[in-house]
């Protein structure tokens, strides 16, 4: 079974003042032989406010929440919260970054996370020296 495991930031660079919250998104993780497959609840971020970026091994997701009000009415009440979802990963193994699928749908973010194929085996001819 593959590990993935929350990436901690503490220490890792300095804190940054906001005016919003930090808002993380509750995860859901599981997994194939083929991939790793994460689930983010992220209510009130549109898809071209999310931001995810695979770098090494560190799986970095963030967006901005915002509560909409259909046009015509007025809001009474609310429960979700504006702010930055931000949330980061660490992969114990190697992901096929060219082949990883998102999609956000009534406030869910889908990730497909392929694992990398090993490379095949290859023979190394050796060369004489002169």
């Amino acid at each position: 079974m593959a590990d993935m495991t929350a990436h901690p930031q503490a220490g890792e660079r300095a804190e940054r003042t906001r005016n919003v919250p930090v808002l993380v998104p509750a995860a859901d993780i599981y997994e194939t032989e083929d991939a790793l497959f994460l689930s983010l609840e992220m209510p009130g971020v549109s898809p071209d406010a999310v931001n995810i970026m695979l770098d090494q091994r560190v799986l970095t997701i963030s967006g901005c929440s915002r509560v909409s009000v259909p046009e015509g009415y007025s809001l009474t009440h609310h429960e979700y919260r504006e702010g930055n979802c931000e949330r980061a990963f660490t992969l114990s193994l190697a992901i096929d970054s060219d082949k990883i699928e998102a999609e956000l749908k009534e406030g869910v973010l889908r990730l497909k996370l392929p694992r990398s194929q090993p490379a095949p085996a290859k023979t190394i001819n050796v060369k004489t020296a002169e």
